[in-house]
C-alpha cells in the first residue's frame, strides 16, 4: 500500500477535488500538507487520511522538506509527493531529490516553470515556438524589442494563468512598462514576439514518456484578449473529433516537444497558436492539471472523472485510455459595467429553456455578489453533445444571451 504525500495549500474547490480522489484511491494512505488546520479540511477528505502536517508556507523548500519527513517517519515511508499547483511543482522536485522519492526531477521541472528556459529547449529541438528574450534589464529588453518587427508579449518567466501578462505594440509602451517596474537579474522579465492566430490547447496524459491519451480545445478569443478585455464573456470548445489529419500537425508536435522537456508521467496542458499562414507554434508547456474548467471538460467529453485518472496515474503508473463520446464546452459569464458588485443578471431563464438539456455544471453568477477579478470572470455554463456544432452553436447564443451588469 504506497504512502502519497499530498501537497495543498489551500482549501480551494478544484484543488479539494484532485486531494478527495487522492485520498480516496485504493489501497492509499495518504498525508496531506496544508496551510490549513485539519479541523478546515472538509470531512469527506479528513475522514480518510493517515496523517496531516500544517506549514506557513508549502512554496518554502525548507518547510516543506520538512513536513515531508515529518509525514513520511509518521507513516513508514513516502512512496510518491505530488500537488497540482503549478508554483508547486519546483519545490515538490526538490524535495523528492532530497528524499529520494520517485517522480519529476528538478530540471525537468524547470523545463516546465521558467518560461524562457522552456522555449530555449523547444528551439535547440527544431520545434517552432516564439523568439523570446529573458531580460535582467531594462537595456536589455529593449535591444530585443528592436529586433522584432512587430507587438510583444510581457510576462513573468515563471507565470501561470497569463497572470501579469502583457502586449506592447510600441517601443514608448515598453519603455512605460519597465520603467514602473525595472527588471532585474534577481527579477528578470520574459519578452517574447506576439503570434497572431487560433489559439488552441493541447491536453493529455503521459505514462513512462509514452504519450497515452490527449485531447484538443479551442479558445475563443485568445486568452490574451480576454486579459485586455475584462467585459469578454468567453469560450471554450471541445470538438468530438480530435483525431483526424486536420490535428496532425499538433499530435506530431506536442508529442515532441514533451519528449524534449523530459515529461516522464503525469498530465500537461500545452497551449499552442494555428498562425495565418496554416503554421503551428507552441505556446506555453505545463506539467500539471489544467485549469478554467478544462479539467471538468475532459472528463465531460470523454465520459470518466479526469480528477481521479489523474490521482490513478499519480500514484499507481495507471491510465485507462477513454473513448471521446462528446463534444463540450464552457462560456465564463464576466461582467459590464466599473462597478465593483453585481447589480443585475439579464438572460438567464430564457437560458435554461434553450440550453437546460446540454448543461452539465454551472455556476451562475447573483445578484450582490462581488465582482471577480480573474480571467475565468463571475461564472461559468458547461455544455455537452455528441454533435460539435451544436455546442458551437449554444455557446454563441449563450454570448448573446447572458449579460452580468455591474453599477
Amino acid at each position: 500500500m504506497p504512502n502519497v504525500l499530498f501537497v495543498a495549500p489551500y482549501t480551494a474547490r478544484a484543488t479539494m477535488r484532485f486531494t478527495h480522489c487522492a485520498a480516496t484511491e485504493r489501497n492509499v494512505r495518504l498525508g496531506l500538507i496544508t496551510h490549513q488546520p485539519l479541523e478546515a479540511i472538509p470531512k469527506a477528505i479528513r475522514d480518510h487520511l493517515a496523517g496531516h502536517w500544517q506549514v506557513d508556507n508549502a512554496l518554502d523548500p525548507g518547510q516543506l522538506e520538512w513536513a515531508a519527513r515529518s509525514l513520511a517517519e509518521r507513516l513508514g515511508g513516502a512512496d510518491r509527493l505530488i500537488g497540482v499547483l503549478e508554483h508547486l511543482q519546483i519545490q515538490l522536485a526538490e524535495v523528492r531529490e532530497r528524499l529520494g522519492i520517485p517522480g519529476m526531477g528538478v530540471d525537468v521541472a524547470k523545463n516546465f516553470r521558467d518560461k524562457a528556459r522552456m522555449k530555449t529547449v523547444l528551439r535547440n529541438a527544431g520545434l517552432p515556438c516564439a523568439r523570446h528574450r529573458l531580460a535582467g534589464s531594462a537595456r536589455e529588453a529593449i535591444e530585443f524589442a528592436k529586433t522584432v518587427d512587430g507587438a510583444l508579449v510581457v510576462k513573468p518567466p515563471d507565470g501561470a494563468g497569463a497572470k501579469a501578462t502583457f502586449r506592447v505594440d510600441r517601443l514608448q509602451q515598453l519603455e512605460q512598462l519597465l520603467a514602473a517596474s525595472p527588471p532585474s537579474p534577481s527579477n528578470p522579465v520574459l519578452l517574447e514576439e506576439f503570434l497572431t492566430g487560433r489559439e488552441r490547447t493541447f491536453d493529455g496524459a503521459v505514462l513512462n514518456g509514452r504519450l497515452m491519451w490527449h485531447s484538443i480545445s479551442h479558445y475563443y478569443p485568445t486568452p490574451l484578449e480576454v486579459l485586455e478585455n475584462p467585459w469578454i464573456q468567453w469560450c471554450i470548445l471541445f470538438p468530438r473529433e480530435v483525431r483526424g489529419p486536420e490535428y496532425g500537425g499538433i499530435r506530431d508536435i506536442g508529442s515532441r516537444a514533451l519528449e524534449a522537456l523530459g515529461l516522464q508521467t503525469g498530465v500537461f496542458h500545452m497551449e499552442w497558436f494555428e498562425l495565418g499562414d496554416g503554421r503551428l507554434a507552441v505556446s506555453e508547456v505545463a506539467a500539471r492539471p489544467p485549469g478554467a474548467q478544462i479539467t471538468s471538460l475532459l472528463g465531460f467529453s470523454h465520459g470518466f472523472d479526469f480528477y481521479r485518472a489523474w490521482a490513478r496515474l499519480m500514484i499507481h503508473d495507471e491510465f485507462d485510455v477513454p473513448e471521446r463520446r462528446y463534444a463540450a464546452g464552457a462560456i465564463f459569464l464576466r461582467a459590464q459595467g466599473s462597478g465593483q458588485r453585481i447589480t443585475r443578471v439579464l438572460g438567464l431563464d430564457q437560458a435554461q429553456k434553450e440550453m437546460g438539456e446540454l448543461v452539465v455544471e454551472s455556476n451562475l453568477p447573483r445578484e450582490g455578489q462581488p465582482r471577480g477579478d480573474g480571467y475565468e470572470g463571475d461564472g461559468y455554463v458547461l455544455l455537452r453533445h455528441p454533435d460539435t456544432e451544436v455546442v458551437r452553436k449554444a455557446l454563441s447564443r449563450l454570448v448573446e444571451m447572458i449579460r452580468v451588469e455591474t453599477e
